[in-house]
């Protein structure tokens, strides 16, 4: 048996390794190694893939997250709601910009942020939400921007885990994440559903006057060389991110559903099993593409999970708990604001979930020795 991977980028790389490398060597006898043709092709390519509108690629996830904020003019003091279950990059801009990180507990069956908890915590100070589509499930966006419209609410989606993932409207239409908010920010970091080999991010836009402010913001604040409208940050894709990230595009549907596939032979495998809560998003049957699995997490129920990564890792078999500290807790942003007593699930999931390899290269035999290791476990240690 080949070796389990949390992330298995090597074995991707060599399926592909006849597009990437002469990609990248475009690049480099071009020399055009900041805002360059590659840079441009990669822009319009994901606009049409995910019918948005404005595609600006920037450095990195994080700065997609804080250009957008900076775009939509929001002010120090304003107060934006997000997950308290997530990764920090998405408070960090928040505090980075001064602006009043508000934290929300999440739905316990689908690990996003709960549409009723950001009601309860919208003041007159608020002035946007962040929703992320954790794991690759798209948020309940109607029911967000619905909230959102009737509060006069900007909608940021952090879409970071979430490329090529489906949203199905409540009148069974579809559109892809990322492109439903006012505006929206994505990674690229290696290990995301579409990576790069270095970092890069882009924020997405269907409002045009937005789009030629974050255009500016990633610039420095140049529309034209020296000249500086507004005030702009360093924060550009470099063009061979870009090279490799287009020559991995048009694979990224067939990488989400090689992701999909994996999911439905761990959830078969966990099956009714009393100990053990799936993740939601396969109900649609084969047909389901709302769901991208950049992770696949469990809820475990009455398990030790603790040992149970121990277990794993003593069996070679990698994991990871995402995530083991509420955003509350951080140190960074704890508040007198928040009660314990408002984070019932939060504080439940960091207790309880665990996370199993997930990407494009799992094979059956793999899948079989990760399952079977924690069936075994959970009935040795009933």
């Amino acid at each position: 048996m080949r070796k389990i991977q949390m992330v298995d980028l090597q074995s991707q790389y060599a399926k592909i390794k006849d597009v990437v490398d002469p990609s990248i060597a475009e690049v480099m006898e071009s020399a055009a190694f900041i805002n360059g043709p590659k840079v441009h092709q990669f822009q319009k390519n994901l606009e049409d893939y995910l019918g948005v509108r404005n595609v600006i690629p920037c450095a990195n996830g994080t700065d997609a997250l804080q250009i957008a904020m900076m775009g939509l003019g929001l002010q120090p003091g304003d107060e934006v709601i997000t997950a308290d279950f997530t990764f920090a990059a998405t408070v960090e801009v928040i505090a980075l910009l001064q602006l009043t990180p508000v934290l929300v507990d999440v739905n316990p069956v689908t690990f996003n942020i709960d549409v009723a908890a950001i009601e309860k915590a919208i003041t007159p100070k608020t002035k946007a939400i962040v929703p992320v589509h954790l794991f690759g499930l798209p948020a309940e966006m109607d029911a967000i921007m619905e909230l959102a419209k009737a509060h006069n609410l900007y909608v940021i989606e952090d879409n970071a885990q979430a490329i090529g993932a489906s949203y199905t409207h409540s009148d069974g239409s579809k559109t892809k994440a990322g492109t439903i908010g006012h505006v929206a920010s994505t990674s690229f970091f290696p290990s995301k559903n579409l990576g790069c080999y270095g970092d890069g991010g882009a924020i997405f836009t269907n409002d045009d006057d937005l789009a030629h402010k974050i255009r500016g913001i990633v610039n420095h604040g140049m529309y034209e060389r020296y000249h500086h409208d507004v005030v702009g940050v360093n924060s550009r894709l470099d063009s061979i991110q870009a090279a490799v990230l287009d020559a991995k595009l048009p694979h990224l549907d067939s990488y989400n559903t090689a992701r999909r596939n994996t999911a439905r032979k761990y959830n078969e495998a966990f099956k009714d099993h009393p100990n053990i809560v799936t993740p939601t998003g396969l109900e649609h049957g084969d047909s389901s593409d709302d769901h991208v699995f950049h992770q696949y997490t469990l809820n475990l129920k009455g398990v030790d999970r603790d040992a149970l990564v121990a277990h794993l890792q003593s069996k070679n078999i990698p994991c990871g708990v995402y995530y083991p500290i509420p955003l509350h807790r951080q140190k960074a942003y704890m508040d007198e604001r928040y009660n314990e007593s408002d984070f019932p699930v939060t504080n439940a999931l960091i207790q309880s979930v665990i996370s199993l390899p997930m990407h494009t290269e799992l094979d059956d035999e793999q899948i079989e020795c990760i399952t079977s290791t924690v069936l075994n476990f959970i009935q040795t240690n009933k």
